[in-house]
């Protein structure tokens, strides 16, 4: 039975962790420590409930719900604005449509500017691209919240980007 359970769990992460990990990047702005350890985290707690999995309708989705809720927690720490960094990015990089690196990591960048509430908004309703309802229920919050939290996120990238934010959309 142990045994089965085990095996059952390997699984699971083996098949979801990619996602998760490439979730948590974006929660994390890019930071693939930070992400690796959201992941590891997320899969430790998956791993205590796994017994009652069974009582979990989408495992996956909770999973989901899991990794951001440890991404909030992290970011009320008060060590969590802490962020070394080599050298300095060059700020306002432009990029062209399509899978440049620059542009992600101008958006990756943009994000990192946001709140962490913010921010775990617009990868839940974009990036995981849940209702308002699952993110509200994800984030513990109202869908009210969710809505408003949402339309100020956007303003604020949409800021940040300035008037270039035209180069950005496929047209």
């Amino acid at each position: 039975m142990r045994q089965g359970r085990r095996d059952g769990f390997r699984e699971f992460a083996a098949g979801r962790s990619g996602h998760l990990y490439r979730s948590a990047c974006l929660l994390a702005s890019g930071d693939t420590h930070l992400a690796e350890d959201l992941v590891q985290e997320t899969l430790g707690r998956m791993y205590l409930l796994w017994g009652r999995i069974s009582r979990i309708d989408n495992p996956a989705a909770y999973a989901q719900t899991v990794l951001v809720r440890a991404f909030l927690t992290h970011q009320r720490r008060r060590s969590a604005g802490e962020r070394p960094v080599g050298e300095f990015p060059e700020p306002g990089a432009t990029a062209a449509v399509g899978t440049d690196p620059a542009l992600r990591l101008t958006l990756l960048e943009a994000l990192g500017r946001l709140a962490p509430k913010d921010r775990a908004v617009l990868v839940l309703r974009y990036w995981e691209d849940r209702s308002v309802e699952e993110t509200a229920d994800a984030m513990n919050v109202s869908s009210a919240a969710v809505r408003t939290r949402t339309s100020r996120a956007l303003a604020r990238v949409r800021e940040q980007l300035g008037g270039s934010l035209a180069e950005y959309a496929d047209i």
